[in-house]
């Protein structure tokens, strides 16, 4: 059977279009990836990190369609923040002060260049700055750390860089005390042997491996208050005054202390209909009872909060639904 040019042609044309369309479609059925850097498994960030990344990805009628998001254990804000400028994760967790050092170029980010990317989704809850001590170590002021065993956290966190400062308020260095850097969960293994005295720990309170060691073994929170806590909050202004209530775990009474703000945040090269519809779907009925229930400081993700602190610009597809929601001008 003999075929005109004109109908070679045609089925040319036309198995290149049905290769052509089966790319598009096996490009949209494609999940998109979706990492956010946390924390340690034992603090804060990986839990809720955890609630939002489920919130978020497309599983059958909720969720943004076809992501697929992950909550990532890392070493905290400032690795979060490293990994977002280099495309090694898609989004992260940081406290608010390390977020405004980094794009500033300011701080723990001095002559390390700023992150100029940097922008925010939503800032999430206050992360109080626990002092964490073993009950008989007879520590009842900062001031009484000197000569002590404390851990300050792992070098890249922002728990080290906040723990400095209130040493710093005191008249102290880590020179001051022995000092050891050690996650919160290792931390606490430590205290619970007597092997150290304190720990300074920044996160959402109850944290669950602090009133587990209150539970087993007794603890005491040093407050960070007076004139010390007032210099602070006059020297770096992203902190506040912040109370640990009583029984927030076992034994212990209302202690005075302070906040910086745990924020997500992300790249500017992520796309702003992405970003955008992330952002709606955090805020959805959904991920809100998903919140609620999955942990105790999920109740205090509001909305009211997410466009709070901001030391960074918003990212634009975050802005354009908190504009929507009338968050913004």
């Amino acid at each position: 059977m003999k075929f005109g040019k004109n109908f070679r042609r045609f089925m040319a044309a036309a198995v290149l279009g049905t290769a052509a369309l089966g790319v598009t479609i096996a490009t949209a059925q494609s999940p998109s990836f979706f990492r956010i850097g946390t924390g340690g498994t034992a603090g804060t960030y990986y839990p809720i990190g955890g609630l939002i990344a489920n919130a978020i990805s497309g599983n059958g009628d909720q969720g943004v369609p076809g992501l697929v998001a992950t909550a990532v254990s890392s070493n905290g804000s400032v690795a979060n923040i490293n990994a977002v400028q280099s495309g090694g994760l898609e989004a992260g967790f940081t406290q608010s002060d390390v977020a405004y050092w980094a794009y500033t170029g300011t701080g723990l980010y001095e002559g390390k260049g700023k992150v100029e990317d940097l922008r925010l989704i939503a800032t999430l809850y206050p992360e109080t700055v626990h002092l964490v001590a073993r009950k008989d170590a007879g520590i009842k002021s900062v001031a009484d750390l000197k000569g002590k065993r404390v851990s300050l956290d792992e070098p890249g966190s922002g728990t080290i860089v906040d723990a400095r400062i209130v040493l710093g308020a005191y008249g102290m260095t880590e020179k001051d005390v022995k000092a050891e850097y050690l996650k919160p969960g290792p931390a606490g293994d430590r205290l619970k042997d007597g092997a150290l005295d304190a720990y300074f720990f920044v996160g959402g309170y109850p944290t669950g491996a602090i009133s587990e060691l209150a539970s087993t073994n007794g603890i005491s929170l040093v407050p960070i208050e007076g004139p010390e806590m007032e210099k602070i909050l006059k020297e770096y202004s992203f902190f506040a005054k912040d109370t640990v209530p009583a029984d927030t775990y076992k034994d212990v009474g209302a202690t005075d202390t302070i906040s910086v703000a745990a924020q997500m945040v992300t790249s500017a090269k992520q796309s702003d209909e992405l970003v955008y519809n992330i952002t709606k779907t955090m805020w959805n009925d959904a991920t809100r009872k998903a919140l609620d229930a999955g942990h105790a400081k999920g109740k205090m993700i509001t909305l009211q909060n997410a466009v709070t602190s901001l030391g960074i610009p918003l990212h634009p597809g975050a802005e354009r639904f908190y504009k929507e929601a009338g968050l913004l001008k």
